[in-house]
């Protein structure tokens, strides 16, 4: 009998390698974020909103509320992810590094990004961060994420990535992800990107470098979640750095 579990991992790494890295690369550089579309097929973000509500999945759950953040609730997953996180984890950060690496070079930097996910982990886990970060976001109408980046100690990956797991239009209205970027003695810049049901973008967790006329400079870049305006909203995060 097909295992089923290992059937859905094996055709999202096959997904992954066949994405047009160049092409994403490309946007990478020039904008900051790239969007990947049709990643997650529909039994897929089914079966991942369906562990919302199964409670030994997850380490902590978060209400926004309480802390400001917005309106809305989020889960950490706890230790061993899911495979299917897992594998999303583990087989889009190699490409990613490769991004970070050439970020920090065009900054003048040396090239610290390890080529796979494991000797990264090691590093966070060598300065206490040991907690894994990838969770689940659910918004009901009303709910909001309030501009912020995901830093959890003073080891981070430079990109995260965020899957839409519901239907734009049909479950939720607005929603819309947004990314603010903060460019030196100028006013931000805002995005809302509408993300569809399976794709995902790739953005920055806090700074970005950009070619200008006297050289490379960074500029700071904050993400949230504009307000729903009716439905529920569910995603996906998969940051690639662990917690303290």
């Amino acid at each position: 009998m097909r295992n089923p579990v290992l059937h859905m991992i094996n055709g999202i790494d096959k997904r992954i390698d066949a994405l047009d890295w160049a092409s994403l690369h490309e946007v990478l550089d020039v904008q900051g974020f790239a969007e990947i579309p049709a990643l997650l097929q529909e039994n897929e973000c089914a079966s991942l909103r369906a562990m919302y509500e199964e409670e030994a999945r997850f380490r902590t759950r978060i209400d926004m509320a309480r802390y400001r953040f917005g309106i809305g609730e989020y889960r950490y997953f706890q230790a061993p992810l899911p495979p299917l996180i897992q594998s999303l984890r583990e087989r889009l950060y190699p490409e990613l590094a490769v991004a970070a690496n050439r970020w920090l070079l065009r900054l003048g930097k040396e090239a610290s990004y390890p080529a796979d996910l494991q000797p990264f982990l090691e590093q966070c886990h060598r300065h206490g961060q040991t907690r894994p970060t990838p969770l689940l976001l659910k918004y009901e109408a009303g709910g909001y994420n309030c501009l912020h980046q995901d830093m959890y100690g003073d080891v981070y990956f430079p990109f995260q990535v965020v899957f839409a797991l519901k239907r734009r239009d049909i479950d939720y209205a607005g929603g819309e992800f947004l990314l603010v970027e903060q460019r030196p003695r100028a006013q931000s810049r805002g995005h809302a990107l509408a993300i569809e049901q399976g794709s995902a973008v790739i953005f920055p967790t806090q700074r970005r470098p950009v070619s200008g006329t006297r050289g490379t400079y960074q500029t700071t870049l904050r993400h949230g979640v504009s307000t729903v305006t009716w439905g529920t909203r569910f995603s996906l995060g998969i940051i690639f750095h662990d917690a303290q």
